[in-house]
């Protein structure tokens, strides 16, 4: 009887302790998910070195600082440095902004025919918690308030939007990173302009069809790569500094301080 007693107790507690144990599984596997479900991250190859890439212009106002190259092409006008500053090499309408462009072409495209995991069309990013994965846009994207995006532990998460218009900011928005996520695995991919409003602190590669507007004072940890437009400053930092490819700030320190360029015509033209 008691060796009996004993076998109940025993198979007793397995029965309850298994369940326990397929529970906490599952809590890991969920917790998991969203890096597992990560898209893979895409390749900028020689877009990588610019901080600032425009396609027609690129204009700043004011005291900016921009730590990685800057380029423009097919256009060759580049203006306002100085006052502003540069930490990397300038490319006006030179075989390297060229190449640049190719290869951001390229990067907008892989990132323009990825598959959707989120539909967030008419919502505001401002208060949303988002893990890994690619969120998408029907038209417009509007970001009011702050943005976290949550790397859930990894360092290897990436983050996609995929923008089909517009992509605008309100003054003193913010996207910040938690759980280990890095602003080099964050990607903005806008079907036409993109704008920062007034202090703005952004993160990410923004790869614009058109143009890319930085109002006064909005900061950018990332790239502001335009296609087609001129990519706009006032008074702001961008800095590309610990992205694959991107610059440090010793690096040809202030090799831009007060260049100024401006060897043609603007160009209007899209580069496909």
């Amino acid at each position: 009887m008691f060796t009996s007693s004993r076998k109940r107790f025993t198979i007793s507690s397995c029965a309850t302790l298994i369940p326990v144990a397929a529970l906490a599984l599952f809590t890991l596997t969920s917790a998991d998910r969203a890096i597992a479900a990560s898209p893979s991250l895409p390749a900028l190859h020689s877009a990588s070195n610019f901080a600032v890439l425009a396609g027609s212009t690129v204009t700043s106002t004011g005291a900016t600082a921009v730590t990685g190259d800057l380029g423009v092409s097919p256009g060759t006008a580049i203006t306002g440095f100085g006052p502003g500053t540069v930490s990397g090499s300038i490319h006006a309408g030179d075989p390297a902004a060229a190449q640049a462009q190719s290869d951001l072409t390229n990067a907008y495209n892989v990132l323009a025919g990825l598959a959707c995991n989120s539909q967030l069309t008419g919502q505001d990013l401002g208060g949303k918690t988002l893990a890994p994965g690619v969120y998408c846009f029907s038209s417009s994207a509007q970001l009011t308030g702050t943005l976290t995006l949550d790397g859930r532990g990894s360092g290897n998460g990436v983050f996609i939007f995929q923008i089909s218009s517009t992509l605008t900011t309100g003054t003193n928005a913010a996207v910040v990173m938690t759980g280990g996520g890095k602003p080099c695995n964050v990607f903005w991919q806008v079907g036409s302009s993109a704008t920062l409003g007034t202090g703005t602190a952004f993160v990410g590669n923004i790869l614009a069809y058109s143009s890319i507007s930085l109002t006064r004072g909005a900061r950018l940890s990332g790239r502001a790569l335009a296609r087609s437009g001129a990519v706009t400053m006032d008074a702001n930092v961008i800095s590309n500094a610990g992205c694959p490819g991107g610059k440090s700030r010793s690096h040809d320190k202030d090799q831009g301080k007060g260049h100024d360029k401006n060897h043609g015509k603007e160009h209007g033209k899209d580069h496909h």
